[in-house]
């Protein structure tokens, strides 16, 4: 049977997450939620997203995007009402394949073991009871999600080995099925994708591997609150932008995840379906 005292005892949440923004997509209703109902939150971002869009030049350079996305996270966090914020500072490393990749103060050129030890230093001091991070894929596989998730899973695989209790570790999810709705959606609005046409059928998390979907309704304004303080990546001629606003509701009142750990038995508890 659930555990429901933990519904009454003040957790320590963990997230860590690549660029600033990659907080609110898959779990901004769920970090809302759970500041809501008492429990402590840090979050880590490993990069200061000096890659990312610059959707008006009066807001950013490509000299000081990485200082501006920082700030535009502290804003979108204050809505969200995170105040524990944290930033690794590496560089962006761009998408797969770019000469981002290449540049030596990127996370995907960082060695392992140091952004390891870095996220375990956190882990000493934060004591979580839940991690959320990315999961394998990356959501559409950008290699810093997915260098996340490499080095959260290692430092938490290398501090507690096994020991109980462990921390409940969720991986944020992106289900296939959500892709293709979204893909069709725009198709059928005379909007073009903004990666390939048939990448719905391999991006994101297969459906049969989500272990939990929050409804995240009741946080669905402070989500898009928080979202817009991330300005420099809202673009208004952006395919997502195009989307009609009913569907976007829709699709942002729900966030899936993973449960990694603890793996089964009895001990095993889906927290975040449990608080609500």
């Amino acid at each position: 049977m659930p555990d429901n005292s933990r519904n009454k005892q003040q957790l320590n949440i963990l997230g860590v997450f690549a660029h600033p923004d990659d907080e609110g997509f898959g779990s901004g209703g769920t970090l809302a939620m759970l500041v809501d109902k008492g429990h402590r939150v840090t979050l880590v971002c490993a990069t200061n997203g000096d890659v990312g869009e610059i959707s008006d030049p009066e807001l950013a350079t490509p000299e000081n995007l990485g200082q501006v996305r920082q700030q535009e996270m502290l804003n979108a966090m204050k809505v969200t009402g995170v105040e524990d914020v944290r930033f690794l500072g590496y560089r962006d490393s761009g998408m797969d394949g770019t000469p981002d990749n290449e540049n030596p103060d990127s996370l995907y050129q960082a060695p392992a073991a140091t952004v390891v030890g870095q996220i375990d230093a956190v882990l000493a001091e934060v004591k979580p009871d839940v991690i959320i991070t990315h999961d394998k894929t990356g959501g559409y596989g950008h290699p810093d999600h997915i260098t996340v998730y490499k080095r959260t899973t290692a430092a938490i695989e290398a501090r507690y080995n096994g020991s109980h209790p462990q921390p409940a570790l969720y991986y944020v999810c992106y289900p296939r099925s959500v892709f293709r709705r979204m893909w069709q959606e725009m198709e059928d609005a005379g909007v073009k994708p903004p990666f390939g046409s048939d990448d719905a059928e391999v991006m994101g998390t297969p459906d049969e591997e989500v272990t939990t979907v929050k409804d995240v309704a009741k946080y669905l304004e402070t989500k898009k609150g928080s979202l817009n303080h991330h300005r420099t990546q809202i673009s208004s001629d952006g395919p997502f932008s195009k989307l009609p606003e009913r569907f976007i509701d829709e699709i942002m009142s729900r966030e899936y995840y993973y449960l990694a750990q603890p793996n089964g038995g009895p001990e095993q508890h889906d927290i975040l379906a449990e608080l609500g």
